[in-house]
């Protein structure tokens, strides 16, 4: 029998907040936050706390729809078995329903309160990550990361559009920076859980191409990744705070990548240079956006050219 349909426990509040992924959610609101206070211009409180709960619930939204549709894959992995679809304790209609109406309201008051030009990235962003991502690509094909890479770096590109209401090149940068992140990030993690992935058929990097490969390809986009961050400062779109803050990052990022892709074995130790560059580069994109804001803020008190 379908385990996700198999109902045990009654759905509660804490079952349909988990739905959203919380702690995935915490780093799309971070971004998204970061987009729209290194935005050039200034957007009212209200509107601007507006646009970031439309990023979050739409976040949310695509979460839950991501759920509703992998509830079977879910119950097949140990990472994911306890989720409240696989878990019994939610029925996929009402997962389903809460995805698409989170994802409708958020874009409709995205689009009033904002302008609809965010309102359509926002759009994009769920479609991107409900649909493009985890119907299409996820269960086809080993490059599904580095394509879907696309649904999780839109919330500082929706954020910056929230002020200026337009696209330039820098909020441009922002979603590429995260967008080549997320390869080294997510295989990191894929290493280290690659058994789960197999064991549902899930055509993950490590799975298919073998740990040798999946390590380079770590180490290389981390390479990639480094010089990519320093553009906005070649530009002159940041400052120094920013640009000394992204190389130091971005060397960090790189030496622990290097550990990783350089190793042609595994010991005995638990994985734990793989565990240190997953969570490293957690903290690595939080700084990293911390530090985009923080220059903002010493630019416009002119406590930097």
């Amino acid at each position: 029998m379908d385990a996700a349909k198999t109902l045990t426990l009654p759905a509660d509040w804490r079952d349909f907040f988990a739905l959203t992924k919380p702690r995935v959610m915490t780093l799309v609101i971070f971004t998204g936050l970061c987009g729209l206070l290194a935005a050039p211009g200034e957007i009212h409180p209200v509107l601007g706390f507006t646009a970031i709960l439309c990023i979050a619930v739409g976040a949310g939204g695509a979460a839950a729809l991501n759920q509703w549709w992998e509830a079977d894959i879910d119950a097949g992995m140990k990472r994911t078995r306890e989720r409240p679809l696989p878990a019994g304790r939610m029925d996929r209609e009402s997962a389903r329903d809460f995805g698409f109406a989170l994802a409708g309201a958020s874009v409709m008051v995205m689009g009033l309160a904002n302008g609809w030009l965010a309102a359509t990235i926002l759009a994009v962003s769920i479609f991107y990550y409900a649909w493009i991502y985890t119907v299409w690509l996820k269960p086809r094909t080993p490059q599904n990361i580095v394509i879907g890479g696309g649904a999780g770096a839109f919330p500082p590109l929706i954020g910056w559009v929230a002020v200026t209401g337009h696209v330039t090149l820098m909020p441009v940068l922002l979603f590429l920076i995260i967008f080549f992140w997320t390869p080294p990030h997510f295989w990191a993690l894929a290493l280290f859980v690659q058994t789960d992935y197999a064991k549902v058929g899930i055509p993950m990097m490590p799975v298919v191409a073998g740990e040798k490969s999946t390590r380079r390809q770590i180490l290389a986009y981390a390479v990639f990744l480094l010089p990519l961050t320093l553009v906005p400062w070649f530009i002159g779109g940041t400052g120094l705070v920013y640009g000394l803050s992204a190389l130091v990052l971005g060397l960090v990022f790189v030496a622990l990548s290097v550990r990783v892709g350089l190793r042609t074995s595994v010991p005995d130790d638990g994985m734990k240079p793989e565990k240190r560059l997953f969570g490293y580069s957690v903290l690595y994109l939080f700084v990293l956006f911390a530090m985009l804001v923080a220059d903002r803020i010493a630019t416009v008190q002119g406590w930097q050219a």
